[in-house]
């Protein structure tokens, strides 16, 4: 994976950097020793890695809005940084760039009941966002399986969702408002605790900007009262294709579940091995969950079950308890991390239009057999965000080359099919040469000029998200 050329210039500058942001951030605000900074060298995509110039852990706006003033005076580069957990690359840095970090930005600033809202510093993590209403009677809805780690800023910056996003949709849908800070210093005001903002949709802008044009300190989220109750029921299947075809035979009867996520024998296997979660022995499962009165389940899982009967399930196993629905959500919350136990792992992040899971799932199947590489799919059926993780040995030398010829053959699969490159975890490095197989030219031109408006120096998460070809060709 080709990096930006990186600038002798600005290392050179490392002490004068430091110097300022001394300036402005106290000691331990300011990281700088070679040893400290591995810490910051790669995200959750580790197979690439570059430690940066320096890392800053400010804690307020005023402290964000300062570093960056330093850093644009210099013409020193940032990368801004969550929790770090981003998939596609989207926190990695260049040698002459400094890590820009939100961990610390943790504090919830309002929270109103009667508007439905709370607005949190964006270091915060997703999780502890419903951790902070819960004991009303609160929630906030998109839930990524990172949830307990990842930062709401990296939410908002790659647009995350969940395994519930099918009936409550992802961070763009939940967001109302955003404090930004601008490459420059500039703070400004997107947004607010209203359903809709007057003028240009520029929160839409921002959200799902992956760092580009601007650091978002705090945001304004909705939450939602918690519904009456909730039930899974588990249905396995002898393929992936007759699985995927049950998944867009519910999606078309009109059904809406809170969601339906999708598991092959790979990851059953796995995951069973580790979680004991009770899954069935079976080609593919799903797991789909509806919520409401019981009157509503009992009407709604009837629906479901009638169709997936249609389909001959091996099995069909609906919760009785709360202990059972953990059970059955178990294996599926572990899936990543059960899988990390046996391989090194590439996950990726297409979207595709549900009707064709049962063709994308096959040519995923073929692919498998072509590179001869283990794939495992687990993903959020219900939109049609899949989720295949590549399994290879890091250690073996071409192991990755061949992974990423792979997962860009299924990436363009997905495109070619009516989808997308991404559904929640962004482009970052990781998709940015495929970026012209779904845009023209003249798509990427006009969403770089956008990022002119916002940062003309291009300082902000160099390397991301565009060509780097493209990038030079203008000049940037």
């Amino acid at each position: 994976m080709e990096m930006p050329k990186v600038d002798p210039f600005i290392l050179s500058r490392k002490d004068e950097l430091v110097a300022r942001l001394l300036t402005v951030l106290p000691d331990d605000g300011v990281i700088h020793a070679d040893e400290e900074l591995r810490a910051y060298e790669c995200d959750a995509l580790t197979a690439y890695r570059c430690p940066p110039l320096a890392a800053v852990l400010p804690r307020s706006t005023a402290e964000v809005s300062a570093v960056l003033k330093i850093c644009h005076e210099m013409e020193i580069p940032v990368v801004p940084r969550g929790s770090g957990t981003s998939l596609a690359g989207g926190a990695l840095p260049t040698a002459d760039s400094v890590i820009l970090g939100v961990a610390r930005l943790t504090d919830v600033l309002e929270t109103d009941y009667d508007d439905r809202i709370i607005r949190v510093q964006t270091g915060r993590t997703n999780l502890s966002v419903t951790g902070a209403v819960e004991a009303d009677g609160f929630f906030y809805a998109p839930d990524p399986s990172s949830q307990l780690a990842c930062a709401i800023a990296g939410n908002i910056a790659m647009n995350s969702g969940g395994a519930h996003c099918l009936k409550y949709g992802v961070t763009t849908n939940n967001l109302l408002g955003v404090t930004l800070v601008q490459m420059d210093g500039t703070v400004v005001e997107i947004g607010g605790g209203h359903m809709d903002a007057a003028g240009l949709d520029l929160l839409g802008v921002i959200c799902g900007s992956e760092g580009q044009l601007g650091i978002v300190t705090e945001a304004t989220l909705r939450i939602l009262p918690k519904p009456e109750g909730a039930r899974p029921v588990l249905i396995g299947f002898d393929s992936n294709e007759v699985a995927g075809a049950c998944v867009a035979d519910i999606i078309k009867a009109g059904i809406l579940p809170v969601a339906i996520e999708f598991m092959d024998q790979i990851i059953i296997r796995i995951t069973e091995d580790y979680a004991k979660a009770g899954y069935p022995d079976c080609e593919a499962l799903l797991i789909v969950e509806v919520e409401g009165s019981e009157d509503e389940i009992d009407e709604q899982l009837a629906l479901i079950k009638d169709i997936a009967r249609r389909h001959n399930p091996v099995e069909l196993r609906e919760s009785g308890s709360e202990a059972e629905s953990a059970a059955i959500w178990l294996g599926r919350k572990s899936a990543f991390g059960a899988t990390g136990r046996v391989a090194d792992y590439m996950c990726l992040d297409g979207t595709i239009p549900v009707s064709e899971l049962p063709r994308v799932l096959r040519g995923i199947g073929d692919l498998s057999d072509k590179y001869g590489l283990r794939v495992g799919n687990v993903f959020h059926a219900g939109d049609g965000n899949m989720h295949p993780l590549i399994m290879y040995d890091a250690n073996k030398p071409g192991d990755l080359e061949l992974v990423e010829e792979m997962g860009a053959e299924i990436l363009k699969l997905c495109v070619e099919v009516g989808g997308c490159l991404t559904g929640e975890h962004g482009v970052g490095i990781e998709k940015r040469d495929l970026m012209s197989h779904q845009f023209n030219p003249g798509d990427m031109e006009a969403q770089m000029r956008v990022k002119d408006v916002f940062d003309p120096k291009w300082l902000l998460n160099p390397g991301k998200v565009f060509p780097l070809a493209s990038i030079a060709e203008r000049g940037a």
